[in-house]
């Protein structure tokens, strides 16, 4: 067997340009251990080969820069990345189709390839007819839902910093271009400036990216009969809470903290006692408090307006920001230790005066408490001292709790504004989630949002390849099938039974429970068992995970306090008292209850379990309440008196706390 006849083009793995082209310049017959290569610059080499893996081959110069890479004689990975390297570099063009997919490479910078002629270009056409542009995708979506009164999904998925965002944002705005309404509600309007505030809140500089969503967000965005917009709902997951009191160095915390801060001059705002974001730990902490280009104070106004414009005026808008000012000062509270098992809070302290002073709390109260707990036993109640550092935990357990809730306040606000009257017809929907992150530190965040990435992955899999090739089969049309990666066992090991998250869980429920233990049970039971996971060589506080994008190693540190998300009972009891906080945070905070009274009766595997059978359901998620402590527990729910006798719950969960409400 001779393979193949020279002169013939090939690609091979290089360390620095990760693939080369080269030419063979003699015939390679079965078994030969070398293949005689010439690279563009000249240099001839031996090139070492597999008979089971030669060089995949290099497509012919006439389809380089294809605008569909389906056009392609070979399509593997060099060819794909050379294609998209030759239309970005040479030709200038970020867009390039995949079948029924558009490849994005992110510029950068703003290009003048959006504007409403543009769009008006787009509108009417047939996805091939013209250049790849993400209008076509989101003028295919739209055509397909008139055409066949099918509601339509569009899924932005990529690595952080890949532009997801702003494709988002590009696809709304295509919505809202050619279906405007006749009527003067300006729906799309609205539905356009529910992106700038939730940016503002969501949004945060990282060291890949200057606008990264800290979120995942899915926007429903609802049709008429005539195909026109009539309103929009939102909803958001992963909340990346751990920014507020934390952030890496070079990375900022939420945009609208600086916005806030930048602001902290104006007249309206001088209450609120605030001055520049190096004077507060939660927004100094990376070392990064002004992003190049971005003018906090103009985006401010901008964010003002928009909460104008979906109807959230001036008493409500104010009242966000005197939470996310008492927010700032909590942070700068000064927690002092006293011995090794003690702390305290100084009443003089001028950052917990301001803090209470905003919120309208008892300064005594939350002074004792940020030091101490309340231990309840059947006997007796026990307040126990804590240390600083546990103080501290406290503190900032409460800033999340605070924060997380005002933002899902301020999202169900937004989601009012959108409500329509009347019934919807058909929708789009938008997925706007976080990307796959690999950073020098990773953690439980990114350990959450790599998960939801191989769900997602998943998806993309079932769609574009299982389901086409049951498809060709079902019909008996010839058909080679595709190997292509299938992410199951890295899924399996995440959330299977006795997988990374069940330990975890179980982990949290031991009184002593360390993230140290967690991770010796996660190397006993995963080491050399399975081939997805992997213990550093130099590290006994780490570990690796095989993911379909690249192997990620996570630091055990803080993923117990992370997952088990604990704010202490009595703080939340003071923050009720709140005058401030009552039409808006307490609300939520009152669905809190204690985590051990939780766990004693439904451990939170349990509870994933009961949302995995009601996920196929199609009702909306309603809200049940355990009604003696009133915590949150959110399922996909029917009405039906009998709806939790057909789920198949074994007699040892008591599950008779539970109400429909």
């Amino acid at each position: 067997t001779v393979w193949p006849l020279f002169p013939c083009l090939v690609w091979i793995p290089d360390n620095e340009e990760v693939w080369r082209s080269a030419e063979i310049t003699k015939n390679y017959k079965a078994g030969d251990r070398f293949l005689h290569v010439q690279l563009e610059d000249g240099t001839e080499l031996n090139y070492p080969v597999d008979p089971a893996a030669l060089p995949p081959l290099r497509n012919p110069d006439i389809l380089v820069g294809e605008n569909d890479l389906t056009a392609l004689s070979y399509l593997h990975e060099p060819a794909v990345l050379h294609n998209l390297k030759v239309r970005f570099v040479e030709s200038k063009l970020i867009y390039t189709y995949s079948g029924i997919i558009l490849v994005a490479i992110n510029p950068y910078k703003e290009l003048p390839i959006y504007g409403d002629a543009i769009i008006h270009a787009y509108s009417g056409q047939n996805m091939g007819d013209m250049d790849p542009h993400i209008f076509a995708v989101a003028e295919e979506a739209y055509k397909q839902m008139a055409r066949n009164n099918k509601n339509q999904s569009i899924i932005v998925s990529g690595e952080s910093g890949a532009g997801k965002t702003v494709s988002a944002r590009y696809t709304m705005r295509y919505f809202a271009t050619v279906s405007k309404s006749s009527s003067n509600a300006h729906v799309e309007d609205k539905v356009l400036a529910s992106n700038p505030i939730t940016e503002a809140v969501g949004n945060a500089k990282t060291t890949r990216n200057d606008n990264s969503s800290r979120f995942g967000k899915y926007t429903e965005i609802s049709f008429d009969q005539s195909y026109q917009i009539i309103g929009a709902n939102m909803r958001t997951y992963l909340l990346e809470k751990s920014r507020v009191v934390f952030q890496s160095e070079n990375e900022r915390n939420y945009h609208i903290f600086y916005q806030l801060c930048a602001s902290a001059m104006q007249p309206e705002f001088k209450h609120l006692k605030l001055g520049s974001a190096e004077e507060f730990n939660y927004t100094r902490m990376g070392g990064s408090t002004v992003i190049e280009g971005v003018d906090d104070r103009a985006n401010m106004v901008e964010t003002q307006k928009t909460f104008a414009l979906l109807g959230l005026k001036g008493d409500f808008q104010m009242d966000v920001f005197k939470m996310l000012a008492a927010i700032l000062h909590l942070g700068n509270v000064e927690i002092t230790a006293v011995g090794d098992e003690r702390s305290s809070i100084s009443l003089e302290d001028k950052h917990l005066s301001i803090f209470c002073e905003l919120l309208d709390l008892n300064c005594d109260k939350m002074a004792q408490w940020m030091c101490h707990r309340k231990i309840i036993t059947t006997s007796e109640t026990v307040i126990k001292p804590m240390t600083r550092a546990q103080a501290v935990n406290a503190r900032d357990a409460l800033a999340k709790k605070i924060y997380s809730h005002l933002f899902d306040f301020i999202v169900e606000r937004i989601n009012q504004a959108l409500q329509f009257p009347g019934k919807q017809h058909t929708f789009i929907g938008v997925l706007d989630i976080y990307g796959f992150e690999t950073f020098d530190v990773n953690s439980f965040e990114q350990f959450c949002i790599n998960y939801a990435n191989e769900k997602l992955q998943q998806q993309f899999n079932l769609h574009v390849f299982k389901l086409e090739q049951e498809e060709y089969m079902k019909e008996d049309i010839p058909w080679t099938l595709i190997d292509f990666y299938d992410n199951q066992p890295v899924i399996d090991l995440i959330e299977a039974k006795m997988g990374i998250l069940e330990l975890l869980d179980e982990e949290c429920l031991l009184p002593h429970g360390t993230d140290e233990n967690w991770l010796q049970k996660l190397y006993n039971n995963f080491v050399n068992k399975n081939a997805l996971f992997e213990k550093p060589r130099m590290s006994n506080t780490s570990f690796i995970v095989q993911h379909f994008a690249d192997k990620v190693q996570y630091k055990c540190e803080g993923f117990l306090e992370k997952n088990r998300d604990t704010v202490h009972e009595v703080l939340v009891e003071i923050l009720k008292e709140s005058k401030v906080c009552e039409q808006s945070i307490v609300k939520i905070l009152n669905s809190y209850t204690p985590i051990d009274d939780f766990e004693k009766r439904v451990t939170p595997s349990f509870v994933r379990k009961v949302q995995a059978m009601l996920s196929s359901r199609e009702d909306v998620p309603q809200l049940m309440l355990d009604t003696k402590y009133l915590f949150q527990v959110t399922f996909p729910f029917t009405p039906s008196p009998h709806a939790l006798e057909m789920i198949q719950v074994p007699s040892s969960f008591k599950l008779g706390f539970l109400t429909r409400v």
